[in-house]
């Protein structure tokens, strides 16, 4: 990287602390495997002035899709998975799905399979206010929420199967909505695999990848390095958030009953950096195969049919991309709203924590931030932009 292109990234980034749109981040770029950028600004803890470092713990919220993905990788290439089974031969809490069309609740035609999890194509959503499937999800999610700090804490398994007996916003394989199918997929590995789901991917992925700080929870040794996490409120202010999302705990504190598939895993960029390096090796991290070429490539190539596809595209800022095994893959860069390399693909999370892989450039992007409502926003495209616009 050029060092006007560094010097570019860090005053971005310090100009958005400045204005309150982020209360700190770091940033790592790899290109061949090999560090090329790394910088850190701001604060894991405002309150006390403890600043963002590199083995800052961050929330992953949505970045915990590809890692549940993987895993599904893994059981398939064994022979433990057949992503065409239905979900319903692992949770029968989805044997008799039913639907919502046109306000009211019917049988499904279509059965749920594992493919339709990994592909966001199954139905499922994170539920809103105004349907009649998506008030009934919402009430679930709240009930769990209620419960997360309590004995009655709702499990993997549980919600899964729970939200198999609540109507689906539409039929398996005839649209797309990003919504709980990573989460559901999440019990399908348990039931599939024979072990709790955190359980198989400590064993599976973060112990062969040395994922030393990547978990469901914080132990009480490391909630220091836990970052806290914030909302901007007016113009240049910040304050601290501390709810339960989609029933994920925000202390981090305990083991939880529910290890969210979608949204629950916590890691640091480093832990995270091993993940995606792992993934642009096709497989391989420092002599091990921990997942096999053909696998990688499989799961980072699919896409959508032209109806899923145009239900896709109304999410602003994904121009371009196509969805598949919970990643964003770009298709056609020539429809993309900033600069984008053929075949990148990668994911964001809630709070702001963004992977991005661009196999022709050889080359790994990774931000981490605690910031309510972030995904994908302005400061993440624009260190997109000038990150690629700057490439030797």
């Amino acid at each position: 990287m050029k060092d006007n292109t560094k010097q570019r990234i860090r005053e971005v980034v310090a100009d958005a602390i400045a204005d309150g749109v982020t209360a700190g981040m770091n940033i790592l770029v790899l290109q061949d495997g090999k560090e090329v950028f790394y910088d850190e600004q701001g604060y894991a803890d405002l309150e006390r002035r403890t600043p963002i470092r590199r083995d800052t713990i961050f929330r992953l919220y949505s970045m915990t899709k590809p890692v549940t993905a993987a895993a599904a990788m893994l059981l398939l290439e064994r022979g433990q998975l057949d992503f065409c089974q239905f979900v319903s031969d692992f949770l029968p809490g989805f044997a008799q799905l039913t639907v919502e069309k046109d306000g009211e609740i019917v049988p499904a035609q279509v059965q749920m399979t594992v493919h339709h999890l990994l592909n966001m194509t199954s139905g499922l959503t994170y539920g809103d206010d105004v349907t009649k499937a998506g008030k009934q999800v919402s009430t679930l999610i709240d009930e769990a929420v209620r419960k997360l700090h309590t004995d009655e804490a709702i499990s993997t398994v549980e919600l899964a199967n729970r939200l198999g007996s609540l109507p689906l916003a539409f039929e398996p394989d005839s649209s797309w909505q990003y919504g709980l199918s990573a989460d559901v997929l999440g019990a399908v590995i348990e039931k599939a695999s024979g072990v709790r789901f955190g359980e198989f991917l400590k064993a599976n992925l973060f112990e062969p990848l040395g994922m030393r700080d990547t978990d469901f929870w914080v132990p009480k040794e490391k909630r220091e390095r836990l970052a806290k996490t914030y909302e901007t409120v007016g113009k240049g202010a910040m304050r601290l958030y501390d709810g339960d999302n989609l029933a994920v705990s925000n202390d981090m504190e305990r083991p939880p009953a529910y290890e969210a598939g979608g949204a629950g895993l916590v890691s640091t960029i480093d832990d995270y950096a091993r993940f995606a390096q792992m993934l642009l090796d096709r497989g391989s991290c420092e002599g091990k195969q921990i997942l096999a070429p053909r696998t990688v490539d499989y799961m980072v190539s699919g896409d959508l049919t032209p109806v899923q596809q145009e239900a896709y595209r109304r999410w602003v800022g994904l121009e371009g991309f196509s969805y598949s095994h919970l990643m964003r893959v770009m298709r056609n860069p020539a429809m993309a709203t900033g600069l984008a390399g053929a075949g990148e693909y990668g994911w964001d999370g809630w709070l702001g924590c963004y992977m991005a892989n661009f196999p022709q450039e050889r080359i790994c992007l990774l931000l981490m931030q605690q910031k309510k409502d972030a995904g994908t926003i302005p400061l993440t495209r624009k260190i997109r932009n000038i990150l690629l616009a700057g490439l030797e």
